[in-house]
């Protein structure tokens, strides 16, 4: 079995603690429920774009947000579906696995995912690499990386996964554990294109499942994006003899520490003195609550239809949902008869 060679430094366990109290702030915080969706969706579309401009996407932060609303943007085809694919997986996080494991089968469709439409040879997408590939220099064709034969790669992505669904993995700071899963990731490069995009989604989706960001309020793409060599120089510089980690480890915690405090300071402007005093906390909201939420967030109003269309269900039981978020004051009736809808509800 796969197993990572690292060691604890005073850095990594200073950014860990920093993180675990800032996370612990944020998501103990009195949001509302527009704030939470509202802090969702910048950080998948703040994601979306980060994690595809380091491979080369060329789409504007706009563009992207754009996009996740469905609107048109002049760009490539390309360009529109690599961001589009993105959005895709972080949107449907909770649906990427069966339960609280990773399989080969997840891994395989999350790359089928992200590259669908994209590939020169759509027959590449979802399945290892049957060429092999070297990690070059754009510019100057110079091999940065060379990673290992094809015929190596199924092994070394079981035993990765393998490792991942262990106790000793699940014992780590889930931080820890994406951080080596993105890196093992990488090395192995099993796949002809899309591999730093699913190294990427991969580590979001550990944290998502190890109930570290289940509210997907946290952007770690946004650290790597700013400084692209940085993020290409600390990955090569692995030794390939020793594969110490510690190096790569040392950045990558850094990287979520920069992400959660962004989040933790738009939090403490967010949670106003006003909602502390009256001491309600949080509201809990379901899924289904939740999705009325962002709807509402997008389009500004939502209909009994709305949500009739939304969950297929009846006129009845759309109006019980939409009258237990009235009682939480979360939404309020905006017109009368055939003009009523509901908006969210401040104050």
């Amino acid at each position: 079995m796969f197993k990572p060679n690292f060691r604890y430094t005073d850095k990594i366990v200073n950014h860990l603690t920093q993180i675990a109290v800032a996370r612990d702030l944020i998501l103990n915080s009195p949001l509302v429920p527009k704030w939470e969706v509202a802090l969702r969706r910048e950080a998948i579309i703040r994601s979306a774009h980060s994690s595809t401009a380091i491979e080369g996407n060329r789409l504007s932060l706009e563009q992207v947000s754009d996009l996740a609303q469905g609107r048109e943007v002049m760009a490539t085809r390309k360009d529109k579906q690599e961001v589009l694919n993105y959005l895709n997986v972080l949107e449907n996080v909770e649906r990427l696995t069966d339960g609280k494991n990773i399989t080969e089968k997840n891994l395989l469709n999350i790359h089928k995912i992200l590259t669908q439409d994209t590939l020169e040879n759509p027959s590449d997408c979802g399945v290892y690499r049957n060429r092999y590939v070297v990690v070059a220099n754009r510019l100057t064709g110079e091999v940065i990386f060379r990673p290992p034969p094809n015929e190596d790669v199924p092994g070394l992505v079981r035993a990765l996964i393998e490792w991942l669904n262990s106790s000793e993995a699940k014992a780590l700071d889930p931080v820890i554990e994406a951080g080596i899963a993105h890196y093992e990731f990488v090395r192995i490069h099993p796949f002809i294109d899309g591999n730093g995009r699913t190294a990427r989604g991969l580590a979001t989706l550990i944290l998502y499942l190890q109930g570290f960001d289940a509210k997907q309020f946290f952007c770690l793409d946004d650290y790597y994006d700013l400084d692209r060599p940085s993020y290409y120089r600390v990955l090569q510089n692995v030794d390939q003899k020793t594969l110490d980690l510690t190096n790569w480890l040392d950045y990558f915690v850094d990287g979520v520490n920069v992400s959660i405090l962004a989040v933790k300071e738009r939090v403490i402007k967010l949670s106003s003195e006003r909602l502390r005093s009256t001491k309600r906390g949080q509201i809990a909201l379901t899924e289904r609550q939740m999705r009325i939420v962002e709807f509402i967030n997008l389009h500004a109003k939502i209909t009994n239809k709305d949500v009739r269309t939304m969950f297929k269900i009846t006129s009845q039981a759309a109006y019980k949902e939409i009258m237990k978020l009235v009682k939480l004051d979360v939404i309020e009736p905006v017109g009368k008869g055939r003009s009523l809808s509901y908006q969210l509800k401040i104050g």
